[in-house]
Formats: structure tokens, sequence, C-alpha cells
């Protein structure tokens, strides 16, 4: 029987993390032989994850530029997609998420009529703009799909009730495999400042920078955090801030005279999982960390008005503070002095996933076309 060839593709920073596991999951398997493309629409933060893990892509569209706008991206990839497939006709082309990236590719795949795997799929707030423009990704990415990788049963649920086509697999979250390759008790920083942070203080986690966060929520999100700090002497904040300019120039003008918000550079897989392991608790508007901080044991206090990770807040791993700033720092005051609050969230299931995600959908896929391919 001649190989299964799925064709891999992710562009961003926090695509490639989730997507790695699947690409060691493929070319372990005995009949599975993996092609890997990276559209390039995070360039550098996406070739630093790329070389820590060791992997290097098949094809690079390398479609960052300056200033690029959602259209721009849309076009690039839509354009760099369609030769590949037409040299490489693979069996199935997986994509993973609600980026531009996956949407793109998604819809060159339909045009080739190659079969669509979508990796975390199901994902919903029920707002299409929030989070902008993902949100709507991931609905449309849910009418071109074949396969269907959702990370649980709600997510199942989400594409039942848009009435999606194709198959549709529960399989955990490949965010949770992950940490099997980062987490170490003796890690390294390798960013020089994490490693001058005292964690025998209580250190809070931040990270802040989606689009719906730009205007007022951010401002908001930081004033509370100068209240937390003002009234926990004992507390600090690590924020590495996301490389968009309207991020920076508004953490600049909120902790420039703050010495316990340590604002540092943006932070590799390795170093963010290591250091969400030593902090206290989480504040985030990631989805990713949603996932990730659970299985380390670390509460998540969810800076959005809507998540679509229902899962976490209702298993308790996580809470919806919103960007309120009075609804946010009273959220996180009670976890600074609620010990049993705090166990509570700290030690709730994570809901998912048991982090064998990837090898689940490597063989999902190997069976299906596996088949295909004997006949």
């Amino acid at each position: 029987m001649k190989p299964i060839r799925p064709l891999l593709v992710f562009g961003t920073r926090p695509d490639a993390i989730k997507m790695i596991p699947l690409v060691f999951a493929c070319r372990e398997h005995p009949l599975l032989s993996p092609i890997v493309c990276a559209s390039g629409q995070h360039r550098e933060m996406l070739s630093g994850v790329l070389e820590h893990f060791g992997v290097q892509p098949d094809y690079n569209l390398d479609i960052m530029q300056p200033g690029q706008s959602l259209t721009d991206i849309t076009t690039r990839v839509l354009q760099g997609m369609a030769p590949i497939l037409e040299k490489e006709r693979p069996d199935v082309a997986l994509v993973h998420g609600d980026t531009s990236t996956a949407l793109a590719a998604g819809l060159a795949a339909f045009y080739a009529r190659c079969p669509l795997g979508h990796v975390e799929a199901g994902l919903r707030t029920g707002n299409l703009y929030s989070p902008f423009p993902e949100e709507m990704n991931r609905t449309l990415l849910g009418n071109l799909c074949s396969l269907h990788f959702a990370p649980t049963g709600r997510n199942r649920e989400n594409l039942l009730r848009q009435n999606a086509p194709g198959e549709i697999f529960v399989t955990g979250n490949t965010a949770i495999d992950v940490l099997r390759y980062t987490v170490k008790e003796d890690h390294r920083f390798s960013q020089g400042a994490l490693r001058e942070i005292d964690f025998s203080r209580r250190v809070i986690l931040l990270t802040a920078h989606r689009r719906e966060n730009l205007g007022q929520g951010l401002p908001a999100i930081f004033a509370a955090v100068r209240r937390i700090l003002n009234d926990c002497p004992d507390v600090e904040f690590v924020f590495p801030v996301h490389p968009n300019p309207a991020v920076a120039r508004q953490a600049e003008a909120a902790f420039a005279d703050t010495p316990r918000v340590h604002r540092v550079a943006p932070v590799d897989v390795f170093d963010m999982h290591n250091l969400i392991g030593r902090c206290h608790m989480v504040m985030t508007d990631s989805g990713g960390l949603q996932e990730e901080a659970p299985s380390l044991g670390r509460p998540v206090l969810v800076l959005r008005k809507e998540t679509e990770r229902m899962e976490a807040i209702e298993a308790g791993t996580a809470l919806l503070a919103g960007t309120d700033e009075q609804s946010v720092y009273e959220s996180a005051m009670r976890l600074l002095h609620d010990p049993a609050a705090y166990g509570r969230m700290a030690h709730a299931q994570n809901p998912f996933g048991d982090g064998h995600a990837a090898e689940r959908i490597a063989g999902i896929i190997a069976q299906r076309f596996g088949e295909e391919n004997k006949a």
C-alpha cells in the first residue's frame, strides 16, 4: 500500500505549537508520510518555534509583510497553496484552529477537491465579531471540512448544531500534548529577564493582546492590575508584551513607573510553559493558555467578555473575569485572598484531554485514508 500523505499547514506561533505534536505523530506512524507547509503569517515568532522543536517545513510561503491586512494574508495564502496542492496531491490537508492561514489554506484545499481535516474544530463563542476574525474563520471552516477533530464533546455539539458536513471525532486538544515536550523540573529560562524574577513571591502571569481588547479593554485591565499591586504588596506580574505596537504603547503608558510589572519580550514556548508552572495564577485573553495552565495546576482568569472554551469555566479551571476594571480586580483579589477558592481551581480536572490527541488524529487519518488507498 502506498504511503498516506497528509499536508499539514500552519502559519502562526500558536498554530505551530499545537500542530507540532501532530507532525511528530504523523512522522512516527508507519502508514503516514506527512508534508509540512508554513505560511509565515508570523515570520519571526513562527521560525523560533520551528527551530526549538527541530521541524523544517517542506514549504514556506513566507507571506508576512509589514502592515499586512487580513485580506493580504488570505489572498497570499490562497495563491501560495494552489501550486503546492497541484504538485503534491496530498490525501488530506490538515489545518488548525481559527487563523486566516487556516481559512485560506482550507479554501485552497476545497478548490483543489482535496479532503480537508480541521484540528481543534468546533470552538464557538456565538458572536461572529468576538474574537474577530477567528470566530468567522472557524465557522466557515466547519462547512469546508470532511474531517473535524473536536477537542471536546461540547465542540462536537457545536458542529452538529451547525449541521457541519463530514465526520466528527472527539480527540482532546493537541495543546496538552505539547507539555510532554516542554515542561521540565530543571528548566532554565532562555530569556535572562525571567531568570531575575523571584518566584518565591506570588507572581501572576499576564498576557493581553486580542484585537477586541485594544480599545477600552486593555486600559481597564491595566488599571485593575495597578489596583491589585497597590493592595497586595507581595504580588508581582510578569507580562510578555505582544509585538503589536498598539499593545506595546499601552503597556508602556500603564506600567512605565511600575517595577513590580516585569514587562518582558515575547516568550518562547519552552519558557512559557515552565513560566506558567512557576507562577501563582494566569490572567489572559489568550485561548491556548486556558487549555495549558490547568494541566499545570494554575487557575486562569479569562480577560474576555466571552470564551469559546466554556468547558474550562464549567470544569472550574478558569473564570470569565471580563474586561471591566472592577470585575477583573475582584476576580483576582478573590483568588489571592481565598485559599479555598484558589485550591478548587488549581485542582480541578483539565477538560481538554490527556495529552494523546495527536496520536488519535494520526490513527484516524491512517485508518480512513488507508482504506481508500487499498481500494
